[in-house]
């Protein structure tokens, strides 16, 4: 099998597979020289598929400090979604349907969501308020039948 420059420059491309010595790395992983210089070209992973970049260099070409990238992940969390939220209990549905709203009615949706978030601590969609309130519906009409609310409020009573 012909190595590439690049693979016979730095001495990979033998491993346990191929009849060579096995790194303890990732196939292909690069180890650096002892002299720290490399060949032209070292240090680079485009050439060696699979190995693992560089870390990002910092000012002046240096490469970044581990407390700043720990840092700067950190910032990222705190100013995504994720670290200290609790699940919402938000769930996926296969089922769909489209339901025509007035302004009036949608702006009394949202406000209800908004009560429930600022004054319960239920931070919770527009659809979950809605399937709730279908939920409530059904089960009062099971439960009461003709003195339901839902067929007093559609017989206009």
């Amino acid at each position: 099998m012909a190595l590439s420059p690049s693979l016979a420059r730095n001495g990979s491309g033998g491993g346990p597979a191929n009849g060579g010595p096995s790194k303890g790395g990732p196939a292909g992983a690069q180890e650096p020289s002892k002299d720290g210089q490399g060949a032209p070209g070292a240090g680079r992973t485009a050439d060696v598929p699979g190995a693992r970049p560089e870390p990002p260099a910092g000012p002046a070409g240096r490469a970044e400090d581990p407390a700043e990238a720990a840092r700067r992940a950190a910032t990222t969390t705190v100013r995504g979604r994720g670290r200290a939220r609790r699940p919402s209990g938000r769930e996926r549905h296969d089922e769909k349907i489209t339901v025509y709203v007035s302004a009036e009615e949608l702006m009394d949706l949202e406000h209800a969501r908004l009560v429930l978030r600022g004054e319960h601590g239920l931070a919770v969609d527009r659809g979950r308020v809605v399937r709730e309130a279908i939920s409530v519906v059904l089960a009062d009409l099971e439960q009461r039948g003709e003195a339901s609310i839902l067929v007093r409020r559609l017989r206009g009573r």
